[in-house]
């Protein structure tokens, strides 16, 4: 189990894609790590665009990207749905500028849009917001997984198994997230 001791967010809103949601959780899980689904409410089930329920474990606005190795965007229209989340898209900004692991396919790279991490990096997304990208400064390619630096895209469902062959192989040679007591969190000091 190549990723024991990782620590990955996978975030979910409504209109999430089934396979880019459930199949980095299970991949991911299968390797070792410990995944946590993320919504802007923990508790609250969120369903997927033909109506399969995902509940988040975890809210947005009570974890850190310090809580995390990386942070796991699916596409489908969720992430229009997740970049409304100021909480939401404050996790995916502090993890890219704390050298995380951001991985987005299919409509997530709009989350990367609004988390203004995209001028002048090369990557990749469903061929409809090719232009949303473009015109956020991406240098955008059409290939299956595009890995530049901490950032991690790929276009569509049938790229999953690229895209998490890139994601585990980028995981593994990240430093594990510190372990944080919930003492210290309740206290706001690291443990």
């Amino acid at each position: 189990m190549k990723l024991t001791g990782k620590r990955v967010a996978v975030l979910v809103e409504n209109l999430y894609q089934e396979m880019e949601l459930w199949y980095p959780v299970y991949r991911l899980r299968e390797e070792g790590a410990t995944v946590r689904i993320v919504g802007p409410a923990a508790g609250t089930t969120y369903t997927s665009k033909h109506g399969y329920p995902a509940t988040a474990d975890a809210d947005a606005r009570a974890v850190s990207a310090t809580d995390f190795d990386a942070i796991i965007i699916p596409g489908g229209y969720a992430p229009d749905h997740m970049r409304r989340s100021p909480a939401m898209v404050a996790l995916v900004c502090n993890a890219y500028a704390q050298g995380k692991i951001v991985a987005a396919i299919c409509h997530a790279p709009w989350m990367l849009i609004s988390a203004g991490i995209v001028k002048g990096k090369r990557g990749t997304g469903f061929f409809s917001i090719k232009d949303d990208l473009v015109a956020a400064g991406m240098n955008y390619v059409d290939e299956e997984v595009v890995v530049d630096g901490n950032l991690i895209t790929s276009r569509r469902p049938d790229d999953l198994p690229a895209f998490l062959r890139a994601i585990v192989a980028a995981i593994e040679h990240v430093p594990a997230a510190p372990q944080v007591s919930a003492t210290a969190v309740k206290k706001g000091v690291p443990a």
